[in-house]
């Protein structure tokens, strides 16, 4: 099989070294093609230059290139079989016209949960749409999803055998939509230090709550990425993971990170079916989900209540579960399949 990895035209290293959603999908694709034995081709400028020698660079976008080109008729004539590309692009005309003159299958991961797309842009079968959770699945329901937990990676991100941490960890961006004072006030409730992993993106959100976010209890570490990111993870006894009432989750990265590092997760949830519970199990985490309308000091109780029945779970069984489950060839294999 012939693989084409599309790249996504945004501002992170790619693949990136920390923050970056689609395009730590797209490289854990890669990743899991070449694990399965596909041959894979790496589109687009943006790929870094340092990845070695055993990866196809072709420094072409199939939305820059023109029908009846040369560049079109050198793209139809490799001889794609797939096609794995960002959300967006198979709702683009320019992009749509040269896949479609491709005739190769064409597979995406909705990470966006407000992005309208085109109402042919997925038929169920060549062109798929996959989602996270069944709350995503019911978003997109008339695209014909399928449900499937995504796999992100990047570079230098192997797991080492799994150990039971300390301290508690969030990681994420840092804005209101992520909720990171939520998890700053369990861990005070439970008289816990918490690591606070990822990039300021709403410094406003930052000023509304400065007094729990600089608690003494409270370490800032910035953005992380390759082995710092994974130390980071590894080394905490419990990720804690949160949400703003009003936000949907969509490609949810962080749960795979920490699974497979050996970290078990308590989330909060304001209703059912979300990613949270789309992606642990008993043994792997505790996911507690609140009304809405309860206050935030209610909803922290709580979720200190989840961080604590995580103290019994084992760290080498949530590891061996998270490989599992977040395995990247398992996941590129499911992208590829037609059948459900």
């Amino acid at each position: 099989m012939l693989v084409g990895v599309c790249d996504f035209p945004g501002s992170y290293a790619f693949p990136p070294t920390g923050y970056g959603g689609i395009e730590r999908w797209l490289w854990a694709v890669a990743i899991g093609a070449k694990a399965a034995g596909a041959d894979v081709h790496l589109l687009g400028p943006a790929w870094r230059d340092d990845l070695g020698p055993d990866w196809t660079r072709r420094p072409v976008r199939l939305e820059d290139t023109e029908p009846g080109s040369a560049a079109a008729a050198d793209l139809a004539a490799t001889g794609y079989d797939l096609l794995v590309v960002g959300h967006e692009y198979p709702t683009l005309p320019a992009w749509r016209r040269i896949s479609d003159l491709l005739g190769c299958d064409v597979a995406t991961f909705q990470h966006n949960p407000d992005f309208r797309h085109a109402p042919d842009a997925f038929d169920g079968e060549r062109t798929r749409l996959y989602c996270y959770s069944p709350e995503m699945a019911e978003r997109y329901a008339t695209h014909q999803p399928r449900l499937e937990l995504a796999v992100h990676l990047g570079l230098d991100e192997a797991e080492p055998p799994a150990a039971k941490g300390s301290d508690l960890v969030w990681l994420g961006r840092i804005d209101a939509e992520k909720a990171p004072h939520l998890a700053v006030r369990a861990a005070e409730i439970l008289g816990r230090r918490i690591h606070l992993v990822g990039p300021v993106f709403d410094r406003r959100y930052v000023e509304r709550h400065k007094q729990q976010l600089a608690a003494d209890h409270v370490e800032w570490v910035g953005e992380l990425g390759g082995h710092a990111k994974i130390a980071a993870l590894h080394q905490a006894g419990t990720f804690v993971y949160t949400y703003a009432r009003d936000y949907v989750e969509a490609g949810a990265a962080v749960f795979g990170e920490a699974l497979r590092a050996g970290t078990p997760v308590a989330a909060l949830s304001w209703r059912e079916g979300t990613c949270a519970e789309a992606a642990l199990c008993p043994d792997t985490g505790v996911t507690t989900v609140v009304p809405p309308e309860v206050d935030d000091e209610t909803a922290a109780h709580a979720l200190a209540e989840a961080i604590a029945r995580t103290e019994d779970l084992d760290a080498a069984a949530v590891q061996a579960l998270g490989q599992q489950r977040f395995d990247p060839q398992w996941h590129f294999e499911a992208l590829a399949s037609r059948s459900c």
